[in-house]
């Protein structure tokens, strides 16, 4: 078998004489550029969806060639689409707060104006018949789109030439890379990505933007290039975590959720700021993996909180908290058994184009699979209902959780885009995440996480809302 790094990828790799960045994090002026907030200036002419997209095409322009988040895009198309949102912004009706919002695929995702390639040459300029549910909902919302963005292949195996936004020596992330580098350097204010182990909330924390994992199934996941279908999610990363709310809840409004899965519900701007009672601290299998600045960082953000009048619970002051942390660090081998075995269609079909067309961890998987059987399968299902049951425990105890979005800022390594031990735990859960880009370490974005409970996706916003206004004066 050929080395699967030398497999031709439709995404270019980054060339050698690209320009180098390096920018330092503050999260309280983030090169990030929220959308919603301009609706009045919108609505009174004094700012315009069309001047807000070339705003951001000038700085893809400038800023592009050291990011490389883009696998193709149509900037014309999108002039045409702001313009028509301009005009109905101008007559007061808008078609809701997102319109005219520019917004990225991750190219995992279908358009039926532009190719989805999946960063693999079998699927070199593969044009699809449709639009991905959520893509059509997002158009019927009036947002922009400006073009599809680099994916690790099949979202799960070698990396496209995306660099973070704040240092290029370092990785943006997973699959969902492209997206998070693109929105967190200005470039869009909405991506959508994807999240079967920590896609969506890890790339987010890298790069310096928001995003929420929904609840399993709360966002219509037709169109989306499926791995494994229990622990797949559409994810939605966005400027503000105004801009993420409003995103989500136009593809609940004019998708729905994965049937038979409820849509994500609440209203369609984002619900006002609530305080918590009690949170739960997490530190899970990754803080051990964790440098100690970040250590330091996140501990700084759980004073603030204890002083915002919050109780935290800790594994040292709850059982029910020490028990949910044992339980965390057990979750890797039936977390890869569930996506080894349920991912076995769409890469072995991929796998039978050639061996040399596929890369190594596609081959890993399939291994694992190999390894397998019905019973391994099923008893990995029940070990996930047994964690599911360890969180059960809290409701009606706490308001969410806190934790990392991974165990440290953005790792200087390509090809592997870092740890997942923050970002599982809520895939497997299959409850809400949000990720809010508020910490500092190493002058490099750090991502907090704020949980919930299935279901709560509004009420676990509006807690996130209440920890981004709280710890944001302690980091700037």
């Amino acid at each position: 078998m050929n080395d699967p790094h030398d497999t031709p990828l439709p995404v270019a790799p980054l060339a050698p004489q690209a320009p180098g960045r390096r920018i330092a994090y503050d999260p309280a002026h983030p090169l990030a550029r929220p959308f919603v907030p301009n609706g009045a200036a919108f609505r009174a002419g004094r700012n315009s969806p069309r001047a807000f997209l070339e705003e951001r095409l000038a700085t893809i322009e400038r800023d592009e060639p050291a990011i490389a988040a883009f696998v193709t895009h149509d900037l014309e198309a999108a002039r045409r689409a702001a313009d028509a949102s301009m005009a109905r912004w101008q007559g007061g009706q808008p078609l809701s707060p997102i319109d005219g919002m520019p917004l990225v695929v991750k190219d995992m995702i279908e358009t039926i104006d532009l190719p989805t390639q999946m960063n693999s040459p079998i699927f070199r300029g593969f044009q699809a018949r449709r639009d991905a549910a959520c893509v059509r909902a997002l158009r019927q919302a009036g947002a922009v789109i400006i073009g599809k963005t680099v994916t690790t292949e099949f979202a799960c195996s070698n990396s496209g030439p995306t660099r973070n936004p704040y240092d290029s020596s370092r990785t943006p992330g997973g699959s969902s890379s492209g997206s998070a580098a693109a929105v967190g350097a200005g470039m869009a204010s909405l991506g959508l990505g994807t999240q079967t182990h920590g896609s969506t909330i890890r790339p987010a924390g890298y790069c310096g933007a928001y995003a929420l994992k929904p609840t399993h199934g709360a966002l219509h996941v037709g169109g989306l290039a499926p791995l494994a279908p229990t622990l797949d999610h559409l994810g939605v990363i966005g400027a503000s975590l105004e801009d993420v709310w409003a995103g989500a809840r136009a593809i609940a409004r004019f998708a729905g959720g994965t049937p038979p899965q409820p849509a994500l519900a609440g209203p369609d701007e984002a619900p006002p700021a609530r305080a918590p009672r009690t949170l739960v601290r997490l530190d899970t299998l990754g803080w051990q993996e964790t440098p100690p600045s970040s250590q330091a960082a996140f501990e700084v953000a759980i004073e603030a909180l204890a002083r915002g009048g919050v109780r935290i619970l800790t594994a040292e002051n709850d059982p029910t908290t020490a028990a949910l942390e044992r339980a965390l660090r057990g979750i890797n081998e039936f977390a890869n058994d569930l996506l080894a075995w349920e991912a076995q269609w769409p890469l072995r079909a991929y796998r039978a184009h050639g061996a040399d067309m596929v890369g190594e961890r596609i081959h890993n998987l399939l291994a694992r699979a190999d390894g397998m059987d019905e019973a391994r399968y099923v008893r990995a299902l029940s070990d996930r209902t047994k964690l599911r049951a360890r969180l059960a425990d809290f409701a009606g105890r706490v308001d969410g959780f806190v934790m990392l979005c991974s165990s440290g800022p953005a790792i200087q390594d390509h090809a592997f885009t870092g740890s997942r031990s923050y970002a599982l735990p809520w895939t497997l859960f299959g409850a809400p995440a949000y990720a809010l880009p508020l910490l500092v370490a190493d002058e490099l974005p750090l991502g907090l996480q704020v949980a919930g409970f299935a279901g709560q996706d509004a009420e676990t916003c509006a807690i996130a809302a209440w920890v981004r206004d709280t710890l944001l004066p302690h980091v700037r």
